[in-house]
């Protein structure tokens, strides 16, 4: 039975943005595969981990009746990349194979069983809706997703919570060391909800995002969000977990501010960072009038010492800083001016931009 008829292209961008989900080992093998759903009128190629579902739709492949099928998603891609441009590509299901043609070439997949494919289950309870451009839900995702934490035993830390209130989308991300907080305006008033999108859904939608104001309509649900732009739907399971309270570690009262120009605290910081040690990453930030020292230190007792004149004339600060946190915040949020925050050696830093108005950035010091 033939399954599709179409360019090489039409079926590479579909099927190269569903796979980045797919885990190269599985323990079930059905989930190293892409369902591939043929309708009347449209292609859809659908990928899960369990825990993401990835649908991509292309309505210019030709073909007949309704038919599904799986296949091995990497090797169907490989496949589709290697053949030449504008390729003229066959997909026919003969029993248990998968026949991919194009001129003389042949290739033949092991199938499996389209009914034993798992799909996440539907939503349940209410939900928020609402719509954002591509471009700006893709830009406050990048504000905040690099202070997500990785594999921490609180798990509830290794996502990035969205709350919906007071028509704003306010996202936030912590690892307990740092934290990241953006926000926007949206267009309607809704009912408060408040989720946890795991980090491998955030880092996989900020990538299939586009850089236009063509619209993603968001669903959120109490167990699942749903992400749709384009031709592509996301649908993800949430972290179930109490995220902390995130107005209690941005600091309000800090009286001793500093303003810096971005891009020479950031080269300072990279040349500092060399001579750090390789174990705590640590810095320490000397302010004095008219001064920022920043110095590092390591096993080896080599030292680093940058200095910066700046307009400062608050109180003398000694603190310590992960170099990698600051880096971090400098290279993924541009703008000309970082406004920076201290209270004391003890206290969190505070960094916020000119450029960004709904931005704030949490650094807790170390000891060094």
């Amino acid at each position: 039975m033939v399954l599709v008829k179409a360019k090489r292209d039409e079926l590479v961008a579909p099927l190269s943005s569903v796979s980045g989900i797919i885990e190269r080992r599985h323990t079930l093998p059905i989930l190293s595969n892409v369902l591939i759903e043929r309708s009347t009128d449209s292609l859809a190629f659908l990928a899960t981990d369990i825990e993401i579902q990835i649908t991509a739709h292309t309505g210019s492949a030709q073909g007949g009746e309704a038919h599904s099928v799986t296949v091995g998603a990497r090797k169907l891609l490989d496949i589709l990349r290697a053949l030449p441009e504008g390729s003229e590509v066959t997909l026919d299901q003969q029993d248990k194979r998968l026949l991919v043609r194009a001129g003389k070439s042949r290739f033949t997949l092991q199938t499996l069983p389209a009914e034993d494919f798992p799909r996440l289950a539907k939503p349940g309870g209410e939900s928020a809706h609402f719509a954002l451009g591509q471009r700006a839900l893709r830009r406050l995702l990048g504000l905040v997703q690099y202070a997500m934490a990785q594999q921490d035993i609180r798990y509830y830390l290794n996502g990035l919570l969205m709350v919906v209130e007071d028509r704003q989308l306010k996202l936030v991300a912590t690892d307990g060391h740092r934290l990241a907080f953006a926000s926007l305006p949206l267009a309607a008033e809704l009912p408060r909800q408040e989720v946890i999108v795991p980090r491998k859904t955030v880092l996989e939608l900020a990538k299939l995002l586009s850089d236009s104001d063509d619209e993603v309509a968001i669903k959120l649900s109490a167990n699942q969000a749903a992400f749709s732009f384009g031709t592509i739907e996301l649908v993800s399971k949430l972290v179930d977990g109490k995220f902390p309270d995130y107005t209690r570690v941005i600091p309000t009262q800090h009286k001793n501010q500093l303003h810096l120009a971005r891009e020479p605290l950031r080269q300072a910081l990279l040349r500092a960072a060399i001579l750090s040690n390789e174990k705590f990453r640590g810095v320490r930030w000397v302010l004095a009038d008219g001064s920022l020292k920043i110095v590092s230190s390591n096993a080896e007792q080599e030292e680093a010492q940058e200095e910066l004149e700046v307009k400062y004339s608050g109180e003398a600060i000694d603190v310590g800083f992960n170099v990698n946190y600051l880096l971090d915040v400098l290279n993924n949020v541009s703008g000309e001016e970082v406004e920076c925050s201290f209270g004391d050696s003890t206290s969190s830093a505070l960094f916020c931009y000119a450029s960004e108005k709904d931005f704030k950035y949490v650094v807790m010091p170390m000891r060094i």
